[in-house]
């Protein structure tokens, strides 16, 4: 039976109130539309996990749909800081968790497995375990110096942009590769949306890129354009000048309701938003072919 279903759909029947929510995805296929589903439906009480928060937090926190963020690092990529985040946690308005990045990969790769936590190499950065009382070291049961060891992270819901995925989830995926795979087997629920949703063939014939299996995947939704203002390899460019514009726009809690109301809350979904980005945005946001080399699987 078909996964298939609309993002809208995804996010009323897998998202809830109070959930923790993991938007994956590392420098592209960050899962904008989904976040912007999110706020329109006017989800409340979320813990947002992410090992760079980047803007999708910062919509969704504006929105008021977050009590608390989990994350390593948080900014405007190549920008600044992420303004209405670190307002809201200087304000108390926020709970807050943080870890270095290889602690947020870990922590997901104990939930995947299973494991009640998993150990790490001590870090330079001392001062988050003076903060996060997640963070402890324990001695080597081998006779090495303390390790550093994270709890598991679970998240409820994970949501994973693909560039293509089939009917059942099972989704292909290339260039910068993060956490998406971790996440998937991490969470409870798994929601992928994807650039183009093709045939299994396709996807059999090239099982080695299959990242997401789909045994894992809730709902598969079909949402192009999907990651604006980040990117998609081979799809579309990343907005950098969005990532400049959204420094001015959080600035202030009025121009941040302002372009709420404009951009998500007045329109119906991601094929409407991208319709007024305008013709001259999406033309500068094309991408040329580049293909890889054909790899040869063989007769079996």
């Amino acid at each position: 039976m078909t996964k298939l279903i609309s993002l809208s759909d995804a996010i009323a029947k897998y998202v809830s109130d109070g959930d923790i929510v993991y938007a994956a995805g590392f420098t592209h296929l960050i899962p904008f539309a989904a976040g912007h589903e999110m706020i329109r439906q006017g989800k409340k009480d979320l813990t947002l996990a992410r090992a760079t928060p980047d803007l999708i937090y910062d919509m969704m926190v504006a929105a008021g749909c977050a009590k608390k963020v989990i994350f390593s690092y948080m900014g405007n990529p190549g920008v600044g800081s992420l303004r209405i985040v670190r307002s809201a946690i200087e304000k108390g308005e926020l709970d807050w968790e943080e870890y270095s990045h290889f602690g947020m990969i870990t922590r997901l790769q104990a939930g995947a497995a299973g494991l009640p936590f998993l150990p790490m190499n001590q870090t330079g950065a001392t001062d988050l375990e003076n903060v996060n009382p997640n963070i402890k070291r324990i001695p080597d049961p081998y006779g090495g110096k303390d390790v550093i060891v994270v709890p598991a992270l679970n998240p409820d819901v994970a949501i994973v942009h693909v560039q293509r995925a089939d009917e059942n989830g099972n989704a292909h995926l290339w260039g910068i590769i993060g956490e998406q795979k971790e996440a998937a087997f991490a969470a409870k629920k798994v929601i992928v949306t994807a650039e183009e949703i093709v045939d299994e063939a396709v996807i059999r014939s090239d099982p080695n890129r299959t990242m997401i299996p789909g045994i894992v995947v809730n709902a598969v939704c079909h949402v192009p354009f999907a990651c604006h203002p980040s990117y998609a390899q081979g799809y579309y460019d990343r907005d950098n000048e969005f990532y400049l514009a959204w420094d001015k726009v959080s600035e202030s809690v009025e121009s941040v309701r302002s372009w709420l109301d404009e951009w998500v809350y007045g329109v119906k979904d991601r094929r409407e938003y991208w319709e007024r980005l305008g013709g001259e945005k999406r033309e500068q946001l094309k991408v040329e072919a580049r293909y890889s080399e054909q790899i040869n699987y063989g007769k079996y």
